[in-house]
Parts: structure tokens; C-alpha cells; sequence
């Protein structure tokens, strides 16, 4: 199809799949709509609603030129992905969809005129307004740890930029037998099984090119998203030994491979003493609750908040988070503002990329119905997490969420992953799917 019936057919689609009524298109309300951050979910919500509703004035306001993708930017640090390659342009939504892209940095919200105030001295009206302000590394959690130590000596790169670049040089650069130490965040946080696929893939990275290499993940938690299917991965690619009562909870379902010697890759959960209290980047050393690392490389993916823009606008909470109305995403301090993506309190719903486009969508569309005086349907979002295991061994969850007693929910039933016995070529193309996915995702929010 041209890209124009696709994309007419895709918002068709959204409204049938979220069960919407029709486009809002020849009888749609006008109205201004402005939208705050240019990530997936605020590119997400411009672009929809100009499909549902193109006579909608919408205005993006970002304070970069160009959006860097976190997802899959992780495959820099072993080469898989370049920069660039991580580089999108705000030009499609301009031309396509006539969506007004402002490049400005917000400093302040009038509530009361409804205008957003810019650093360049713009004061932009509003009759709706998203906000999408993302995510704040708390470089502060650990002891010996600060945002000037992140961007020379234990860089974070959890938020793609120069840090990625810092931490990719120095793994590829990483002496032989050298130790790399990646620090897992507490709950709740960008992208459940992130950090678990950096460690994966450093590690293959590592059988190739650094062979008596160690990586050690120290994590604040007992458990992930995917944890079964990712360690598996490990167990069959790196002689990765699981955890006892993981290992008798799946030796049933799959069979899994005993290593005599501890592999190449280890994961310490809290209960094992992987929280960590202090790092010193001096001596490049890590204590944790149960042991204190000599490292070469670390890793660290700080506590995280609502971005800055969220606490200086009032829409954040004393956790850091952003309550919302779970119908519409409408801020419950600010009144017709709306908060999207990974800032905003969803629940059930994981701090994902798939997340952020849903709740953009729906969004968008609660919005257009308001707008034109109807009732907001129902909401219906939906999250698909892919994660490798290594460069040909993908895996997953998928869930679909409603709201269940006034809360964000999971409706679907167990099968949320990758089975455990799946073949050899289902694996092989969860990886495939993974990286068709990159595009394609990357396509629906942007192009």
C-alpha cells in the first residue's frame, strides 16, 4: 500500500484494536493541542492526533533538534548499532502530518492563560496539553556517585548520548581478563529487561574478543521481567549456572545444562548481597552488601524519576512519579494537562517504549473525543518488551492492560513469554522479530 492508506489504515486500526469510535475527521472539533517532549510518547501523541483529527492545531515543543532512541541503543556497546544510527528526525511529522515542531526549552507553564513559556520567549496557547518529560537518572543513590562520575569514569549510558559512547569505548577497550560490573536499578524503571540484555550481549562480545573476561551483574532485586527466559539464554550460550530454586522451578519445563565452573557471567541478586551502598572511581572499586569488587569496567543504572520538566511543572508526586487519571492520562494536580510515558504512575503498565506509544494513542484520542464534546471510550493499551539473549536469540513479553478496579491491570493470561521449550528456530526469529521491530516501531511513532 502507499504510505498514505497505510497510515489512514493504521489509525483505523488503533481506533478498531482500542475499541474507538470513527476517525474524527470531516466533524472533528478543532482545537490547540500542545505537546511537551519529543520522545515516543509525545511524538507518538502529536503525530495521532493529527491523524485522528487533522484540523487539530498541534504543536511538539522539543529542546533537541533530533531525537536519540534508547531502545536498542544498547547494541552500541558491542558494535551491533552505530550513533548515528540512533539519530530520528522530527521531519516527517512536520510534512506529513502538519504537525508544528518547535525546537525550545520550556521553562514554565501559565495554568491559568494556558500557555506554555519558553527559554526563547515564546508563550505557546494551549486548550489541551501533553507532557512526555521522561525519565531523571538519580546519580546520587550510591555513595561516591555523581552525574561528573558518570560522565568520565562509570558511566551510566542508560540515557543514549555521550555516556554511551564513554562506556562503549572503554568495554571494547577493556583489558584482558579484565571485569566488568553492571549495577541494575531498583524498581521502577526505563525498560524492565534492559540491563540484562546489555550484560547478555557484553558477554558475547566478550567469548570473542576478551575470552577470559568476567561480567557481573549486582542487583537490588530478587527477581526481572523475563528472568526465566533470559537466564536460560545465558545458561545455554555462556554457562551461566541459575540460582538454585530458579533452577528447580524450570527444570520440569526445559532442560538445562550443568556447568561445572562458574561461567564467564554472573548475576547477584539482592538476597545475595547485591545491593549496592558505595562505589570509589578512583580505585574503579564496587561494595556491595556482600562482597567488594575490583573492577575494570563499571556500569551503573541509577534509581530513576519523572524528568526534571515534570517536578518543576507540579505534576510529580512526592515519589518522584506523576499521578494521572488512569482513563485519559489527565494529570490529577494540573487541569487539562496530561502526562505520558515513563513519568506518569500506569501501574501494572511497564516504563517502556511500547508503553509510552500506547498511552500516547489512547491519549490522543481521549483528547479529539473531549475536544468534539463525546464521551472517552474505554481504554485498552497494550506493551511488547524484546530483549536478546545474544545476537540470534531473542525472547519477550507481551501483555494487554485495562483498567480493573480503578487501576491499571494485566488482563492477558500466563503465556506473557517466550516458552521455555521453544525451538531453536522460534528463538532465532524472537531475534529477527526484535530487530524488525526497531523499525518498524520507530517508523510508527515518527514517519
Amino acid at each position: 500500500m502507499k504510505r498514505r492508506h497505510f497510515l489512514q489504515s493504521s489509525a483505523a486500526g488503533v481506533a478498531s484494536a482500542f475499541g474507538l469510535p470513527g476517525l474524527a475527521r470531516a466533524n472533528g472539533a478543532a482545537g490547540r493541542v500542545v505537546v511537551i517532549g519529543g520522545g515516543v510518547g509525545g511524538a507518538t501523541a502529536a503525530k495521532y492526533l493529527k491523524l485522528f483529527n487533522p484540523a487539530l492545531q498541534v504543536t511538539l515543543i522539543e529542546r533537541n533538534a533530533r531525537y536519540v532512541r534508547p531502545y536498542g541503543s544498547s547494541e552500541v556497546l558491542n558494535g551491533h548499532a552505530t550513533m548515528a544510527s540512533l539519530d530520528v528526525s522530527y521531519d516527517a511529522l512536520r510534512s506529513r502530518h502538519g504537525v508544528h515542531v518547535l525546537i525550545d526549552t520550556v521553562t514554565g507553564l501559565d495554568a491559568t492563560r494556558r500557555q506554555v513559556v519558553t527559554a526563547g520567549g515564546q508563550r505557546v496557547p494551549y486548550d489541551k496539553l501533553i507532557v512526555s518529560p521522561g525519565i531523571e537518572l538519580m546519580y546520587s543513590a550510591y555513595e561516591g556517585y555523581s552525574e561528573q562520575v558518570a560522565r568520565s569514569a562509570m558511566p551510566s549510558g542508560w540515557i543514549p548520548g555521550e555516556q554511551t559512547t564513554v562506556l562503549a569505548r572503554q568495554l571494547q577497550g577493556m583489558r584482558q581478563g579484565g571485569t566488568f560490573v553492571l549495577v541494575a536499578p531498583p524498581n521502577p524503571y526505563r525498560c524492565p529487561p534492559g540491563p540484562y540484555e546489555r550484560a547478555a550481549l557484553m558477554t558475547e562480545w566478550f567469548i570473542k574478543h576478551n575470552p577470559t573476561a568476567k561480567v557481573i551483574v549486582l542487583d537490588p532485586k530478587d527477581s526481572f521481567v523475563t528472568d526465566e527466559t533470559m537466564m536460560l539464554g545465558w545458561n545455554r550460550l555462556y554457562g551461566f549456572n541459575l540460582p538454585d530454586d530458579y533452577a528447580k522451578r524450570m527444570a520440569p519445563k526445559v532442560e538445562l545444562r550443568q556447568h561445572g565452573q562458574p561461567g564467564m557471567l554472573r548475576w547477584v541478586r539482592a538476597q545475595d548481597g547485591g545491593r549496592v551502598l558505595k562505589v570509589d572511581a578512583k580505585r574503579m572499586r564496587v561494595e556491595s552488601e556482600g562482597e567488594v569488587i575490583q573492577a575494570d569496567v563499571v556500569n551503573i543504572i541509577p534509581p530513576m524519576r519523572a524528568g526534571p520538566l515534570a517536578r518543576s511543572l507540579g505534576l510529580a508526586d512526592k515519589t518522584g512519579w506523576c499521578p494521572v487519571d488512569r482513563r485519559d492520562f489527565a494529570s490529577t494536580r494540573l487541569p487539562d494537562v496530561y502526562v505520558i510515558g515513563d513519568a506518569s504512575i500506569a501501574d501494572a503498565m511497564p516504563k517502556s517504549g511500547y508503553s509510552a506509544n500506547s498511552q500516547g494513542k489512547t491519549t490522543a484520542r481521549a483528547i479529539v473525543e473531549q475536544l468534539a464534546g463525546r464521551p472517552v471510550p474505554e481504554p485498552v493499551w497494550e506493551n511488547t518488551c524484546y530483549a536478546l539473549a545474544g545476537k540470534d536469540y531473542g525472547i519477550f513479553v507481551a501483555d494487554v492492560f485495562r483498567i480493573v478496579e480503578g487501576r491499571i491491570a494485566r488482563i492477558n493470561g500466563a503465556a506473557r513469554y517466550l516458552p521455555l521449550d521453544a525451538t531453536p528456530t522460534q528463538i532465532r526469529l524472537g531475534a529477527r522479530y526484535q530487530q524488525a521491530w526497531l523499525r518498524t516501531f520507530t517508523e510508527d511513532v515518527f514517519a
